[in-house]
């Protein structure tokens, strides 16, 4: 299966198996960019912390070719385009 495939079905089309895994990937990203400002005493927004997965993802890839880091990236930026919608449309 093409790797956008597969990210779109993680993000997007089993969004309910995977809330029951790990909750809902945006409420998942806010709660770690949460805490992830309590340790460091900066402000980490939910957008920050997609950003920070997806360099933890191709800094990885940069030592060993690994599908599911691309596929993770993949998912992660798939993930942050959700954010980045649901926030405009917050604001219209």
């Amino acid at each position: 299966m093409n790797i956008l495939k597969k990210a779109d079905e993680i993000i997007n089309a089993r969004g309910e198996e995977k809330e029951r895994m790990y909750g809902p990937m945006l409420e998942t990203m806010q709660r770690a960019a949460d805490l992830a400002s309590q340790m460091t005493g900066k402000d980490i927004t939910n957008r920050d912390m997609h950003l920070c997965m997806v360099a933890m993802k191709l800094a990885r890839e940069a030592y060993h070719y690994k599908e599911d880091n691309l596929l993770d990236a993949v998912a992660y930026i798939a993930s942050l385009n959700n954010l980045e919608q649901r926030d405009r449309n917050e604001i219209q």
